[in-house]
């Protein structure tokens, strides 16, 4: 055994991988952050900072600095609301990050990255789907959560990051309990 590896359940495990414990938390004693700062009230405030950063957005590496508040378009082509194309249940990747029932897939429209090898090109380069409000895109979230998918996955979710601060002061208090938002 090397001088910094951990005995954990009689096996040696290599320190690097142990973190001392600092890793593993039971199930009933992990909180997410989202749901402390919403506990603690921070959540509301940071969406508040988030929509006002749109003014002179900043959001992703180009620093377009538009004013996207009021719907001015930058590189990622995107004004205040975020654009959905589409939002199902995804079963095309690993066992583990899909679960039983799908990952529960967002696919964004519009993109800041321009790649040219991009596989969702139609999404991320000619914009397709429509735009939602943050209630309605807490409302698409919950509707996965619904019907059983395992988890959210948000595919060029880069540029919409403020839309997903906004919603959840207005979804969490909803999600456990499978409310519809109004």
């Amino acid at each position: 055994m090397r001088p910094f590896d951990c005995i954990v359940n009689g096996d040696a495990t290599p320190f690097e991988l142990n973190g001392g414990g600092r890793f593993t938390l039971s199930r009933q004693d992990f909180v997410p952050a989202y749901v402390k700062a919403f506990e603690e009230g921070v959540l509301h405030e940071r969406a508040q900072q988030a929509i006002e950063a749109l003014r002179s957005c900043r959001v992703c590496p180009r620093d377009c600095e538009i004013d996207r508040f009021n719907n001015k378009i930058g590189v990622c082509k995107s004004g205040r609301l975020a654009r959905v194309a589409s939002a199902f249940p995804h079963f095309g990747e690993e066992d583990c990050l899909r679960g039983w029932n799908g990952s529960g897939t967002i696919f964004f429209g519009w993109c800041n990255l321009r790649c040219v090898f991009c596989q969702n090109f139609e999404t991320s380069q000619f914009g397709e789907g429509a735009e939602v409000t943050a209630c309605e895109l807490a409302q698409i979230m919950l509707d996965l959560q619904r019907i059983g998918c395992h988890n959210i996955n948000f595919v060029t979710p880069e540029h919409v990051v403020p839309r997903f601060q906004t919603m959840g002061p207005r979804a969490l208090p909803k999600i456990s309990r499978g409310q519809r938002l109004r």
